[in-house]
């Protein structure tokens, strides 16, 4: 809030709209995701790795990417569009990296292991209840819980950023538990190489 004198009727205290000074950063952090993402040749990374056998970085082709970056193709939650990792999933308002995603988990460390030049990034997403700061912050707890978990399988921790993206990059857009389930999510972006 902030005083404002409009005049001859003296001090008056104005809210910012917060919902708009949010949008902007939202906006403001895409630009720059697209920026960054646009900086290196698309088969920079990995071109060496075990003799050309497997997938590097340079053979994801249209396949991964960010969650943003799908959006703005229009192939967000297409089959095929997820790359060499796998997303986990979460349970209603919570954090915690449930049995079976911890397997998985186990496997996208195993990757992550045999490409060891490459960075991933971990995007937390949540469903569309609650008000949007609440969801970013809860996304940032999910893509952290899934960092510490690689981390103590073996990734090293600066080869692995966080991104929070709340509510905004849904897969599902129906009002069902559902669609609501395919939506509290981490999605792993590989970015190339360190």
């Amino acid at each position: 809030m902030r005083r404002i004198q409009p005049g001859l009727r003296g001090w008056v205290i104005r809210k910012h709209g917060l919902g708009l000074i949010w949008r902007i950063g939202i906006l403001a952090l895409a630009a720059t995701v697209a920026a960054c993402s646009s900086s290196k040749p698309a088969n920079q990374g990995a071109a060496g790795e075990n003799g050309g056998a497997g997938m590097g970085v340079q053979n994801l082709g249209s396949a991964g990417g960010s969650s943003l970056s799908q959006f703005q193709r229009g192939t967000l939650g297409e089959p095929g569009s997820g790359g060499p990792l796998t997303d986990i999933h979460f349970d209603f308002d919570d954090y915690t990296i449930r049995p079976q995603d911890g397997e998985i988990l186990r496997n996208n460390a195993k990757w992550l292991t045999d490409h060891g030049n490459t960075r991933v990034q971990v995007e937390g997403h949540t469903d569309e209840r609650g008000s949007e700061e609440y969801n970013l912050a809860l996304g940032a707890k999910r893509a952290q819980a899934a960092k510490d978990y690689l981390t103590t399988l073996g990734v090293s921790s600066d080869r692995i950023s966080t991104i929070s993206y709340g509510k905004e990059l849904p897969l599902c857009t129906d009002h069902t538990e559902d669609c609501w389930a395919q939506n509290r999510r981490d999605h792993f972006v590989i970015q190339g190489a360190q």
